[in-house]
């Protein structure tokens, strides 16, 4: 070796030295950091709603709020103490974005059942009024009815005391809520106080189109041999088929009251997924749906009737993010909270049908940090 080539090798020996004592270089900050998970949080109005007339609400069965934020009530009537029958308000009260009255009606007609139990209210995108009842035998409430905006009768799916139960594809048993579905024009019904299945028709002739029990199983009549229990799924078919709910991007929630879970299925039935909720408090703690309005519908929104919570749960993995509520008699408690709806501004809308009788606005007032 030269003396040129003996000063290069020498050279190269010194670089890798240094290179190797050089301390490893520092990370580059991450220019864009996770987002913190925020949630809603939300305080009573407890000037909602101003009932004229000095009307009075029995125990509030449901509540919805249509596509102009207009909400409405739909209550029991025949529930207002007998003292106060004389100030019993209609049926179906309707109340505008700013909660001023609009208008009220309901009731026995020519050409239609009207329930003998009021329980579940659905409008629709085009203005329809979709009414259901739970009231039992002998003549039990085996019906949806369909109303214009105004009042006006336009359909009836089934009929009073008509059920052949769950195979049953012309009648229902005591349905709990509808949910219209625009991309195919049909209502999803959770048929579920006499059947055990969600049932799907045609929104505007009424026409049969499917059906199914949970898991995707064949609805059984209770009066059946059941299948044992799965000691992580739990029972094999519903128990109280309660709520029901169609998200945008085409999923079927369905709150199944008594066995305190949720449900969810593709348009045609196929089953997703399921998740408990509050499963080892008191039973009924899936009572009523709702979404968050925006367009990802991030939040699902449980109304706990056993435990007079309402709880808000990650839409897409149906974990629960946090709950408020508790039972009493004071604005922002909950007296039996039955159902449950949201308007385009966020705000939240509760149903009791127990001993709360009443309806309550509660407002989105910010959205502060996951606990």
């Amino acid at each position: 070796m030269n003396q040129k080539q003996l000063s290069g090798s020498v050279l190269m020996l010194l670089l890798v030295a240094v290179i190797g004592c050089q301390p490893a270089p520092e990370p580059e900050p991450d220019p864009m950091p996770m987002a913190e998970r925020l949630m809603p949080r939300f305080e009573v109005d407890p000037s909602w709603p101003m009932l004229p007339n000095d009307w009075v609400l029995g125990s509030v069965a449901s509540v919805d709020v249509d596509s102009r934020d207009h909400v409405w009530i739909y209550h029991r009537p025949r529930s207002v103490d007998e003292a106060e029958q004389a100030n019993s308000a209609p049926a179906v009260l309707e109340f505008d974005a700013e909660g001023d009255f609009v208008q009220a009606w309901g009731g026995p007609g020519d050409g239609y059942d009207w329930p003998s139990n009021e329980h579940g209210i659905e409008v629709d995108d085009q203005g329809h009024v979709w009414l259901g009842g739970n009231g039992g035998d002998p003549n039990s409430d085996d019906m949806v009815l369909k109303f214009t905006r105004a009042g006006e009768f336009v359909m009836q799916i089934g009929g009073r005391g008509t059920s052949g139960g769950n195979t049953d594809t012309d009648n229902l048993r005591r349905p709990a809520e509808a949910a219209i579905y625009r991309a195919t024009n049909e209502v999803f019904l959770a048929d579920g106080y006499g059947n055990r299945r969600v049932i799907v028709f045609d929104a505007d002739s009424g026409e049969y189109k499917r059906m199914w029990g949970a898991f995707e199983n064949e609805p059984l009549e209770a009066s059946d041999e059941q299948p044992p229990s799965d000691d992580v799924l739990g029972p094999l078919q519903f128990g109280t088929v309660h709520g029901i709910e169609v998200s945008n991007d085409g999923l079927v929630y369905v709150a199944d009251r008594d066995l305190n879970r949720i449900q969810v299925f593709s348009i045609d039935g196929t089953y997703q997924t399921q998740a408990f909720v509050n499963r080892d408090a008191n039973a009924n703690s899936v009572a009523g749906l709702a979404f968050s309005p925006d367009p990802e519908q991030q939040f699902l929104y449980v109304a706990d009737l056993g435990n007079n919570h309402i709880h808000i749960l990650d839409r897409q993995t149906l974990s629960v993010l946090s709950s408020f509520g508790r039972q009493g008699p004071e604005p922002g408690q909950f007296g039996g909270v039955h159902h449950i709806a949201t308007d385009s501004r966020g705000n939240l809308y509760t149903a009791e049908a127990q001993e709360g009788r009443r309806a309550q606005k509660l407002l989105l007032t910010d959205m502060v940090p996951l606990p």
